[in-house]
């Protein structure tokens, strides 16, 4: 059977990640010279009350190549044809270093890498629907194949109440413009080929949750749906409660933006993505 690996920007549950199959290569958040594994030294819960209280601004780094190389051989022990999806390579190094931790195992085995173009929800959706296809016996070809025309129909909308998270991190840029500074407004931004763009300024809160309803609303069939936050679970369950009628809970998936994300988007951050049904 195919082996799926992603890395912990996909914001794949432990629970998700053990019933699929799915294994998940941590990165690293940094508090001065304080680090941590992604999730695993550092809950998400310990990780925003830091943020929240800690003089100093974390900053991330990727895993190294030889921590891929070592997972892939380890894998390898199991199975013959190795799956690894990315966080988005415009907002990371770690689809290069999976590229360069394939190119150290020497154990014959086939492994292919792709790049998300996405992240959090996003890539989450992918990595679930691979390893849902692995399950049911798709090989690796097949699997690539769907990815590749499933990563277009893919699509995430985040808000949060400041960009001062992405001043910091040195991501603001175009949103920035596009918001004319760093305003009191709820800014809601978009993935589009791998990069952040922004979408929308809402006033308030509430708006920017109407925002993420309507947003998923717009869409004629929805095959699957990640809904997320960090430390405002409250806003999550209603924001599932407005959407179940529109995304069955048995397609709609849960969880807490990961600690390096965070970093970049802060703690009052709110996403949904969805995976848009194919056309016939």
């Amino acid at each position: 059977m195919v082996k799926v690996v992603t890395d912990s920007c996909s914001d794949i549950t432990p629970q998700l990640a053990q019933e699929l199959g799915i294994t998940v290569v941590p990165l690293y958040v940094q508090f001065g010279n304080e680090t941590y594994r992604d999730n695993v030294d550092l809950s998400t819960e310990e990780f925003y009350q830091k943020l929240k209280t800690s003089k100093i601004h974390p900053t991330t780094a990727t895993a190294s190549p030889a921590q891929f190389a070592q997972i892939f051989a380890q894998l390898a022990e199991e199975t013959k044809k190795i799956l690894a999806i990315t966080l988005s390579e415009k907002f990371s190094a770690i689809y290069a270093t999976a590229l360069q931790g394939k190119a150290m195992v020497k154990k014959d085995c086939r492994i292919e890498i792709i790049d998300s173009q996405g992240g959090a929800g996003a890539q989450m959706l992918l990595v679930i629907s691979a390893a849902k296809m692995a399950q049911s016996g798709a090989n690796l070809e097949q699997i690539a194949e769907w990815l590749r025309k499933a990563i277009p129909r893919v699509h995430i909308r985040m808000t949060f109440d400041t960009l001062e998270y992405l001043r910091r991190g040195g991501r603001v840029d175009k949103a920035q413009a596009f918001l004319g500074g760093l305003l009191k407004v709820n800014p809601v931004l978009g993935i589009k080929d791998g990069a952040a763009f922004p979408i929308a300024r809402c006033r308030d809160r509430a708006q920017a949750i109407d925002f993420l309803v309507d947003f998923v609303k717009g869409f004629g069939r929805v095959e699957a749906m990640a809904i997320e936050e960090a430390t405002t679970p409250e806003e999550l369950e209603l924001l599932a409660q407005r959407l179940k009628d529109v995304v069955p809970a048995e397609r709609t998936y849960r969880s807490k933006v990961s600690p390096v994300v965070g970093t970049h988007v802060g703690p009052h951050v709110l996403a949904v993505a969805v995976l848009e049904a194919e056309q016939k």
